[in-house]
């Protein structure tokens, strides 16, 4: 076999090895980047993202015994105690939820937690609903033992807004368009949301976040 003939024999075995691999890559794109990077995407940046639309618990992972069901599109607890965990962890977000507790509800969301099975006011930033907490430093509109709120404000027995941002050590809640609190703390980094039922009836109906 001639030089020239050898080139021509190599370069078309390196051709005929490459194209398994790019059929094989095409294939797993076809199922969307997600798939080949084995989890999906977080939120695009500035993109508003349904977490919990009252019709699906399909983003959560119920957490201890509470009685979370979806009813007249809401997701319902009032016996029980435990958590909606976010399937995926973010860092920097703004995340908005609607809800509605009875006036006796012990409730929160609960943000950037360390260990999604033990979720607590330690190892998460919880934005309490609490207006008949014993001690109302940190009741409704407060980050739990972080920050209390700058106006006391009641959530019991209506639908209310919580819009709440975490963007580096900035923390600002926003309840009903009040911001109650605007604190800065760099305890915890990142890590899942969490919807708690502690007491009482509570109520959860809409979700969203967007990435930062």
């Amino acid at each position: 076999m001639n030089p020239a003939m050898k080139v021509e024999v190599r370069k078309r075995i390196r051709i005929a090895a490459a194209v398994p691999l790019f059929l094989l890559l095409a294939a797993l794109y076809a199922f969307g980047p997600e798939y080949l990077q084995g989890q999906a995407k977080a939120p695009a940046k500035g993109k508003w993202v349904t977490l919990f639309d009252g019709k699906s618990m399909a983003n959560w992972n119920p957490t201890g015994n509470a009685n979370w069901r979806l009813m007249g599109g809401a997701v319902v607890a009032d016996k029980g105690m435990g958590y909606l965990v976010s399937k995926n962890s973010y860092k920097d977000f703004e995340v908005r939820a609607e809800f509605w507790t009875s006036n006796d509800a012990n409730s929160g969301v609960f943000i950037r937690c360390a260990d999604a099975q033990k979720v607590g006011a330690d190892n998460c930033y919880e934005v309490n609903i609490f207006d008949t907490r014993p001690d109302p430093t940190y009741g409704t509109g407060a980050i739990t033992n972080i920050a209390k709120p700058s106006v006391f404000l009641k959530a019991g027995g209506k639908w209310n807004t919580y819009d709440i941002t975490a963007q580096g050590p900035h923390l600002v809640v926003v309840l009903n368009g009040s911001k109650t609190v605007d604190t800065m703390n760099s305890k915890l980094p990142g890590g899942p949301i969490a919807l708690q039922a502690f007491a009482g009836t509570v109520k959860f109906r809409k979700v969203q976040i967007k990435s930062l």
